[in-house]
This record gives C-alpha cells, structure tokens and sequence, in this order.
C-alpha cells in the first residue's frame, strides 16, 4: 500500500472526513466536529479524535444524516470512486421530493415581496394564522 492509504492506524476524524469526500472543505470539517454533528462510536468528536477501520462514523450534513463504517484509513484526498471503497455507507435513505415543502421561488428583479405576497408564502408554508371563521347563522 502507499503511504496515503493504510488498513491499519490512525488518522484525525476531520481529516478522514475530507479525505473520503463527506465534506468539500477540510475547514468544514473541522466545523462540523467543533459544532457537535460529528460523533465517533456514539461520542462526540472534536477534530483531533483519531478514527481507525471498524469505527462507526455519524455526520449531521446539509440537514441530512450520514451514517459510515471506517474500511479504509486514507491521509490524503482521493477521487470518488476510491472514496466511495474507505467507508460502509449506511446512512437512512433521504426523504422524497414530495414530503419536503416547497421553497417560494420569486422572479429574478421583482424586489421585495409586499405583505400581501409574505402573507402568502407564509399560509403556504403553514405558518400563518388561519382565516377568521365565518359566524354560524342560528
């Protein structure tokens, strides 16, 4: 093997991350350990907490949970398809398009939307108070 990959040892949690493309950024990982949406065998991991092959590795990314096996300890960034053999993804799959709500999109140019518009989006969202209830007639 060389150098950058090994099946035995250590590597840091942040750097593994970035190496095995679960985050763009090694920075951004690191962020992500300090933040807490890194766990390592269930515990919080801070960006120095080294990883071995069998540790169970949880990633709170982009509002999606990964769940990864360690296979393989690698030091440097690889492309994907040998990224995608260092680890065991067993993360949940990500929910349908149909269940998550729909973002308002506005015309590029229009300037900021009226109350009315906000109004809108906001009942549309299920956010905003329900209509006033029409009096019974008794």
């Amino acid at each position: 093997m060389t150098s950058e990959a090994t099946d035995t040892g250590t590597v840091r949690v942040d750097s593994w991350i970035w190496s095995v493309r679960l985050t763009k950024t090694r920075s951004a990982a690191a962020s992500a350990c300090r933040a807490g949406h890194v766990r390592v065998n269930g515990e919080r991991a801070k960006p120095a907490q080294t990883v071995t092959a069998g540790d169970e590795v949880r990633l709170r990314h982009a509002g999606r949970d990964r769940v990864v096996v360690v296979r393989r300890v690698i030091r440097k960034r690889v492309g994907a398809p040998v990224a995608a053999e260092c680890y065991e993804d067993n993360s949940p799959p990500p929910p349908p398009r149909e269940t998550t709500a729909p973002a308002g999109v506005r015309d590029r140019g229009t300037g900021r939307p009226t109350k009315r518009d906000r109004r809108e989006m906001d009942r549309l969202r299920g956010l905003g108070a329900q209509p006033p209830s029409e009096p019974s007639a008794t």
